[in-house]
């Protein structure tokens, strides 16, 4: 995986020549940094209907755009991500950029990949089906991106792109519902064996790892419990949610330690940020959120500068950790739908259909976390790039914003049950199948579907 050199060599041109191609070449150094982050964002190339046939049958990630503007990180929903259409290619095919982060959804017709009795792997938290979710409409929409189609996650090809590979998927238990949604897609071709070792205990009593292994294609994925993706301690579990000490400086080792181990990282994991912290940096307490304001005197701060600093921080330590020349990954926030009352004050998520793109206006705090994780990106690429790590980002949050019906609501578990002690309605997670199995389709198009 180490980048080849290319050693370029040019004849002796005219000064009239010379002049206009210094110009071109200056604003190209000027603007690679912002060109380089924009292909961080989803785009296939869809032709136009000058193309041929073949070539607006495979989509590709456009990569090769003449121009692109830096991703948007305000607050409004419908700030576009822009990128113009690209030059000709050498088939005389006009090509424009698709970007598969926006878009709606639509009603489909095809069976969803997998159901809870065709894939083992779904947790009863998230299996809407075997609970008796009332309505199952939720599982008949696909997204649909402005101006091309998103085509269907290719299980096969997936496997033969992660033939010999290792995947990580580090974060809070969004993480573990993406990576469940993966194993279920991936089913339809292969199911991996999980490997049992002796397995360290959160704090918070989950398995700090887990292993997965497809033996026919040498693939690994792994799961790493790490909610705040920084080092963290349980100072007072007796507050509320409990008092956390994090150490925004100082990545968190137990998935850290394991990062030249594998290909592609996925990092993600915002909502443990939300529980009473003090912030600790350079070996000092920085500052705390509101959640903290009874139990130390520091300074409150924003959590959303608390998520840029974690995520700078584990973004940092992949772009520095030498050995690694894969792609990290950064899932952006998925918002949580509850209404009429909050997570423990009665709230609950009914509605049967998606939003449909402007019928709800973006939450602020989504909106803030969202730029914060963009950020975080934006200031770590060039140390990326130094070292030959590729950052991406994977930005589900317009899609899932729209998704209020794809929650298990009351249906994660048996009546008279709960999601987590007195946690009894579940409008964070995301029933499988459902609307999050577009973060595995997004996933394939970024690493494996132009192979």
């Amino acid at each position: 995986m180490k980048p080849h050199k290319i050693n370029l060599s040019s004849r002796k041109i005219s000064v009239a020549v010379a002049t206009p191609v210094l110009v071109l070449l200056t604003l190209a150094v000027v603007s690679l940094y912002d060109f380089n982050f924009a292909d961080s964002y989803l785009y296939i190339r869809r032709a136009s209907s000058s193309s041929s046939a073949s070539s607006s049958s495979t989509p590709s990630l456009a990569t090769n755009s003449s121009s692109s503007t830096v991703p948007d990180t305000s607050s409004s929903a419908s700030s576009p991500v822009n990128s113009s259409s690209s030059s000709p290619s050498p088939a005389n095919a006009i090509e424009a950029a698709c970007d598969l982060t926006r878009g709606q959804w639509v009603p489909d017709e095809e069976a969803p990949y997998y159901t809870n009795l065709t894939c083992p792997f779904i947790d009863d938290l998230q299996n809407c089906m075997k609970f008796g979710k009332p309505s199952l409409e939720f599982m008949r929409w696909r997204w649909q991106p402005d101006g091309c189609d998103l085509p269907r996650f290719d299980a096969a090809r997936f496997l033969d792109a992660m033939r010999g590979k290792s995947m990580a998927f580090v974060g809070d238990s969004l993480a573990r519902n993406h990576l469940k949604s993966l194993l279920c897609i991936l089913s339809q071709v292969a199911q991996p064996v999980e490997i049992v070792t002796t397995t360290e205990i959160d704090v918070t009593g989950r398995a700090v790892r887990r292993d997965f292994h497809y033996g026919s294609h040498g693939f690994n994925v792994s799961l790493f419990w790490s909610p705040f993706l920084v080092k963290a301690n349980l100072s007072d579990a007796e507050l509320g949610l409990g008092l956390w000490d994090m150490y925004l400086d100082t990545p968190d080792a137990r998935w850290a330690a394991h990062i030249a181990d594998f290909d592609y990282i996925v990092l993600s994991g915002t909502n443990w940020f939300f529980r009473p912290s003090v912030y600790h940096a350079g070996g000092r307490p920085v500052g705390r959120n509101s959640g903290a304001s009874g139990a130390h005197n520091a300074t409150e701060m924003p959590v959303s500068g608390a998520v840029r600093a974690a995520f700078r921080t584990a973004l940092g330590a992949i772009a520095g950790r030498e050995g690694f020349r894969g792609k990290a990954l950064v899932r952006t926030v998925t918002p949580a739908h509850f209404e009429n009352g909050e997570w423990n004050t009665g709230g609950d998520c009914v509605r049967t259909r998606p939003f449909r793109r402007g019928q709800r206006a973006r939450d602020a705090v989504v909106a803030e976390f969202r730029a914060a994780q963009v950020d975080a990106l934006r200031e770590t690429e060039a140390t990326s790039q130094r070292n030959g790590a590729e950052l991406r980002l994977l930005d589900i949050t317009e899609a899932m914003e729209l998704r209020p019906d794809g929650h298990p609501s009351r249906y994660g578990h048996p009546p008279g049950g709960s999601v987590e002690g007195s946690f009894v309605v579940d409008c964070l997670h995301w029933c499988l199948p459902g609307p999050i199995d577009l973060w595995s389709e997004l996933l394939f198009q970024l690493l494996a579907a132009h192979r």
